[in-house]
């Protein structure tokens, strides 16, 4: 199950954030090949975020998926959410960090 955790320092109060969650959603699950169903989102707003050394409109996100990540992958999600956060909160891509992790990289296949 792929979960996007997205931490801004926008107030989300008179933000409809019902599109950036089912956009991230759609872009998660088509980018990694993973049903929407099994994708977790969470957006939390408000959080103090200095970046850069101002406190611009920012924001940080970690996608943790157990596999289906590779350099392109990561490419195309970090530009996919980067838009979504653009038009929904006003964070320009250049403000918007994107850690992506992969819980089976490097481990060795089961021979169960």
């Amino acid at each position: 199950m792929p979960a996007l955790y997205i931490t801004t320092n926008v107030k989300l109060e008179e933000v409809d954030i019902e599109p950036i969650f089912s956009e991230a959603t759609a872009a998660v699950a088509s980018i990694i090949g993973r049903p929407q169903h099994l994708v977790m989102v969470v957006l939390k707003g408000s959080v103090p975020i200095s970046f850069t050394g101002t406190k611009e409109p920012a924001a940080f996100a970690q996608l943790i998926s157990m596999g289906g990540i590779n350099k392109v992958v990561k490419k195309n999600l970090i530009t996919s959410l980067g838009a979504i956060l653009h038009t929904h909160l006003s964070i320009p891509p250049a403000r918007f960090f994107c850690h992506v992790v992969d819980t089976t990289a490097g481990r060795q296949p089961s021979k169960l």
